[in-house]
């Protein structure tokens, strides 16, 4: 089996939430079997700032789904987006 690294875009509530308490959130959250690869931000509009953020999972049947329940349930996210896919060679 080989791993797979996803992409995530991760829009917070509103421009004044802390976008540093929502990384700190993940690094500290992250399921077994996941692994960071990284983090950084991404300016969208009207001072709004998204957060992307790369990681690291096995390939197998819903190899994401943990990762994505963990930042769904983060306070100020208010919605994420799987942007990419990619099997790592």
């Amino acid at each position: 089996m080989g791993e797979v690294l996803t992409t995530m875009k991760i829009m917070p509530d509103s421009p004044e939430i802390d976008l540093d308490t929502i990384k700190a959130a993940i690094e500290s959250s992250m399921p077994e079997g996941a692994e960071i690869h990284e983090i950084s931000e991404e300016p969208i509009a009207f001072g709004l700032v998204a957060i992307v953020f790369k990681f690291i999972t096995d390939d197998g049947e819903g190899g994401s789904e943990p990762v994505e329940e963990m930042v769904q349930a983060i306070e100020g996210v208010a919605s994420i987006e799987i942007t990419g896919v990619g099997r790592l060679m």
